[in-house]
């Protein structure tokens, strides 16, 4: 449950820079997204096996 809180705080996080990027067209927030975009995707895959091991281990 810690990293899908972890998760949570990180798309919170970049909300503002997708705001700056898609709604003013920030170049440098796109950056900022797109990096963000790519520990979640990391963050998310972490996720995905711990829930795998758990739901085999039963």
């Amino acid at each position: 449950m810690e990293k899908f809180s972890k998760l949570k705080q990180l798309i919170a996080g970049v909300e503002a820079d997708a705001d700056k990027f898609y709604n003013s067209g920030n170049g440098a927030a796109g950056t900022r997204v797109r990096k963000a975009m790519q520990d979640l995707k990391g963050l998310a895959q972490e996720i995905r096996a711990e829930v795998t091991e758990k739901k085999n281990a039963k």
